[in-house]
C-alpha cells in the first residue's frame, strides 16, 4: 500500500537516515521506535506528506485514504465538537453543510438549487450510505469522555488536552485504509486509551504508530519499524518480541565484538614482536594483513542509550506517612472532591488513576501546598521530606541557566561534582550540561526534572505524569527506579506498563467523585474490576 524508494533525509551536517527502502503492506500495522532525535517524527511526516524528503519518494496506492492525526489544537476553534469530528470526511462534511445552507436560504422555484441539492444528496449517500453519522460521531465522542449535551459547544471552549481528543477523533472517524498516528495516546486516560486500542486493532489498513506507551505497542503493532544507526529496520512482532530479539542480537554482536577486539590486539601484538626478524616477516606481513582487513566497525550495537534512575532516601521514614482526611477542593466552578480520605502506611506505593477531570492533579497539587484545600485535612509524617514532579514541568523549567545551574537552585551542599554525575546518569554528557533550560526540548526538562528530584533525595515522591514526553527506554528506567526506591510513592500515570513495574496499591478516582481504593498490585486490581 505505502511504498518508501531509496529515502534520505540530512537537516544541514546531520544525517537522520538515508537509502530506506520499504514497503508498508495491507492489514500490518507497524510501531515506529528509536531514542528521542532519531528522526521517528521526521519519517512520519514525510510518510504523511507534510515535509519533503532530501533524496527518494514516497508513493500510496490510487484511490487510498490517508488519514494523520493533526497536531495544530487550534485549528478548529469555531467549530463544535462534532463538525470538527465530521471534519475528517471533508467531502461528506461540505455537503452536509452545503445541504443546510441551500435548505435555509435557497429558492426553491430555481432548478439549479434542486439539482445542485440532488447532487449533494448523492455525495451523502456515497460517503454515508447508512446515514448513521450524527450517530457514529456522537458514540466516538462519548467514549471520548464528551456527554452528549456538549457536542454542540465551540471547541474554542476545550483545554489543549480534550483538543487533542477531538483531533483524534477527526482522524478515526472516516475510517481510512492508510494511517499515520504520532502519539495519539498523549492526554487520553486509561479508558480512551483502552477504546482507542479496540478501534486500531480492527483496522485492516495500513497503520504506522509512534509511541512511547510500551502496553499500547505490545497491544496494536504487528510489526516494529526500528529507527537507528540512520537507517530503519523492520522487524515482525509487537514490541516486547522486538525487545528481546533485539537483546539477544545485541549480546551476540557485543561477543563479537570482544572477540575481534582480542584478535586485534593478539595480532598488533604479534607484527610488533616479529616485524623485524626476519625469519617471522612472512607470517608478520600475513597477519598484517588480516589486521587491516578486521572491521570492528562492522559490529554496531544500538546507539541508544538507557538512563539511570536512581532515587535514594535522605532520611528514613517513621511509622506514620500520610493521612487526608474528609478532603473538599473545587477546580474552578466544579467540586472535585466531596469528603476524600485515605491514608498512606509506610511501603505504600501508589498508582494514582482515573478518567481525565477526576482530580488527580488537584490532589497532587494539595499534597505538595501548589493549591490550598476547601476544607479537610492532610496531615504528613513528622519524619516525612517530600519531592514533587509537577505535571506542567516543561513550564516551571525556563530561563537562561546553564542545566548545572538550574540543578544548583536546589542543592543546598552546592555539591557540582554530585549535580555533573546527576546529569550524565540521564544522559546529559558534558558539553550538553552547559545549554541553557530554555533550549532543551520536553523529554530533557523530564530528565532535568527527574534530575532534581535525585539530588533532593526526598523519601516520599509525589509524581504527576512523570512519563510524559519521555522516550521508552526512560520509561522502564522510571519503574525500575521506583520499584527499588526505599520510601513511599503517589504516582498520576495512564501508563499501564509503568503502574505494572512499581505500584503496590492503586486509588482510582472516578468521574462521579467516587473512589476506588485497592491494596494490591495493578494486575490483580484489573482482575478484580474487570478493567
Amino acid at each position: 500500500m505505502v511504498e518508501i524508494n531509496n529515502l534520505s533525509k540530512r537537516f544541514s551536517q546531520q544525517i537522520l537516515f538515508e537509502n530506506i527502502n520499504l514497503k508498508l503492506d495491507r492489514g500490518k500495522r507497524y510501531g515506529l521506535i528509536g531514542a528521542n532525535g532519531a528522526g521517528k517524527t521526521t519519517f512520519l511526516k514525510i510518510l504523511a506528506g507534510q515535509i519533503e524528503a532530501t533524496s527518494g519518494n514516497i508513493s500510496i496506492e490510487n484511490g487510498l485514504k490517508v488519514g494523520v492525526l493533526g497536531q495544530n489544537q487550534y485549528a478548529f476553534e469555531d467549530f463544535t465538537l462534532k463538525d470538527a469530528v465530521m471534519y475528517g470526511n471533508k467531502r461528506l462534511y461540505d455537503a452536509i453543510k452545503e445541504k443546510e445552507y441551500l435548505y435555509a436560504n435557497g429558492d426553491f422555484s430555481d432548478d439549479k438549487v434542486n439539482d445542485r441539492l440532488a447532487e449533494l444528496e448523492m455525495v451523502c449517500a456515497e460517503e454515508d450510505p447508512t446515514y448513521e453519522v450524527d450517530v457514529v460521531i456522537e458514540k466516538i465522542l462519548a467514549v471520548l469522555g464528551f456527554p452528549v449535551d456538549t457536542h454542540n459547544n465551540l471547541m474554542s471552549e476545550l483545554t489543549g488536552g480534550d483538543r487533542f481528543k477531538i483531533l483524534l477523533a477527526q482522524v478515526l472517524y472516516p475510517k481510512p485504509d492508510v494511517l499515520f498516528l504520532d502519539e495519539p495516546t498523549n492526554n487520553l486516560d486509561l479508558e480512551a486509551i483502552s477504546w482507542l486500542e479496540e478501534q486500531l486493532k480492527r483496522h485492516e489498513g495500513t497503520m504506522v504508530v509512534i509511541s512511547h506507551d510500551r502496553h499500547f505497542l505490545n497491544s496494536v503493532v504487528t510489526h516494529i519499524l526500528d529507527v537507528d544507526f540512520r537507517k530503519i529496520r523492520e522487524f515482525t512482532g509487537n514490541y516486547d518480541e522486538w525487545y528481546m530479539a533485539a537483546n539477544l542480537i545485541s549480546k551476540q554482536q557485543e561477543m563479537e565484538r570482544d572477540k575481534k577486539l582480542k584478535e586485534k590486539e593478539e595480532l598488533e601484538a604479534f607484527v610488533r614482536r616479529f616485524s623485524a626478524n626476519a625469519s617471522k616477516a612472512k607470517q608478520a606481513t600475513s597477519r598484517q594483513k588480516r589486521l587491516e582487513k578486521l572491521n570492528i566497525e562492522d559490529v554496531q550495537t544500538s546507539s541508544r542509550r538507557d538512563p539511570s534512575i536512581v532515587f535514594r532516601v535522605g532520611r528514613e521514614i517513621g511509622n506514620e506517612v500520610l493521612e487526608v482526611e474528609e478532603l473538599h477542593a473545587s477546580y474552578g466552578e466544579n467540586e472535585v472532591f466531596k469528603g476524600l480520605s485515605f491514608k498512606v502506611e509506610k511501603g505504600d506505593k501508589i498508582a494514582l488513576i482515573g478518567p481525565n477531570g477526576a482530580g488527580k492533579t488537584t490532589l497532587c497539587n494539595l499534597l505538595t501546598g501548589e493549591k490550598e484545600l476547601d476544607s479537610g485535612k492532610i496531615k504528613w509524617g513528622a519524619t516525612i521530606i517530600p519531592s514533587y514532579f509537577p505535571q506542567n514541568t516543561t513550564d516551571v523549567i525556563k530561563g537562561e541557566l546553564q542545566l548545572f545551574e538550574w540543578l544548583q537552585q536546589y542543592d543546598e551542599k552546592k555539591d557540582l561534582d554530585e549535580i555533573r554525575k546527576c546529569l550524565g546518569r540521564m544522559l546529559f554528557s558534558g558539553e550538553e550540561q552547559k545549554k541553557s533550560v530554555s533550549s532543551i526540548s520536553g523529554g530533557e526538562k523530564h530528565r532535568i526534572m527527574l534530575s532534581k528530584i535525585m539530588l533532593q533525595k526526598g523519601n516520599f515522591l509525589v509524581l504527576d505524569e512523570p512519563d510524559n514526553h519521555l522516550d521508552l527506554e526512560a520509561i522502564i528506567a522510571l519503574g525500575e527506579g521506583l520499584y527499588k526506591f526505599g520510601g513511599n510513592v503517589i504516582c498520576a500515570t495512564h501508563d499501564r506498563e509503568l503502574i505494572d513495574a512499581f505500584a503496590n496499591r492503586i486509588i482510582e478516582l472516578k468521574a462521579d467523585g467516587g473512589v476506588i481504593d485497592f491494596k494490591g498490585d495493578y494486575e490483580t486490581y484489573r482482575e478484580t474490576y474487570g478493567r
